[in-house]
């Protein structure tokens, strides 16, 4: 949780460790002190979160009393809140935090988090959507989606190597969520087959998801007239 009433959001006595990097690659080419002071802020305030999944609210660094007299300092020209946005917005730019913006009851809100690899898939869960409101407005990840290749071994059957080719193909081919969809109504039709599935996405795929284009059941194709 962020501090709040000016109260510092680092604790005191928390040890705090920066990278290599940050002194080989970022602090020769930082040139501005507030950005300077908000990327230090950022690693450690960061180390202090629980879980997975790491971020912090925008919020988060206005409230810290620390941080925001060390801005305002600085100049007497800009409020500490401008110089804030701007050196995150810098650090964002430079690509040593992530940020993800969401709308929560028509408010955009932005949440940071760190240029790594855990950052990086938090940042594409919150762009993917796979969040939902939490209090003090935080958001809270919704469980992993299980991959289509789990969907199928666990709902079908075995994964052969022509059947992991074939669903490697479709993943390629339709929208995300289109296989997903496809398994469940083979599993509720009790055809548990690809053959099955297969023509499901195909027949989407021509006359649009769930046949809107002509009115069509899901899953059934033209017949053949060919014959």
């Amino acid at each position: 949780m962020a501090a709040r009433n000016g109260k510092n959001f680092i604790g005191e006595q928390q040890p705090v460790a920066l990278p290599a990097s940050f002194f080989s690659d970022l602090l020769p080419v930082i040139d501005d002190l507030a950005e300077l002071k908000v990327t230090i802020f950022a690693q450690a305030a960061l180390q202090q979160k629980e879980g997975d999944y790491r971020f912090l609210r925008f919020d988060e660094f206005t409230d810290d009393g620390s941080l925001m007299r060390g801005l305002a300092v600085i100049t007497d020209s800009l409020p500490a809140r401008d110089l804030l946005t701007t050196a995150l917005e810098k650090a964002v730019a430079r690509e040593t935090l992530l940020m993800a913006e969401v709308e929560i009851e028509g408010e955009a809100r932005r949440y940071f988090t760190a240029a790594d690899d855990s950052g990086r898939a938090l940042q594409q869960r919150i762009q993917n959507g796979d969040w939902r409101p939490a209090a003090d407005g935080e958001i809270e990840l919704l469980p992993p989606r299980p991959s289509i290749y789990g969907l199928y071994e666990d709902n079908i059957g075995v994964l052969t190597p022509m059947i992991v080719d074939s669903l490697k193909d479709a993943e390629a081919t339709y929208p995300p969520g289109w296989i997903e969809e496809a398994i469940r109504l083979a599993v509720e039709g009790n055809k548990r087959n690809w053959r099955y599935i297969r023509a499901i996405l195909e027949s989407w795929q021509q006359e649009g998801r769930w046949g809107e284009k002509r009115g069509r059941r899901p899953g059934r194709r033209k017949p053949n007239r060919s014959r």
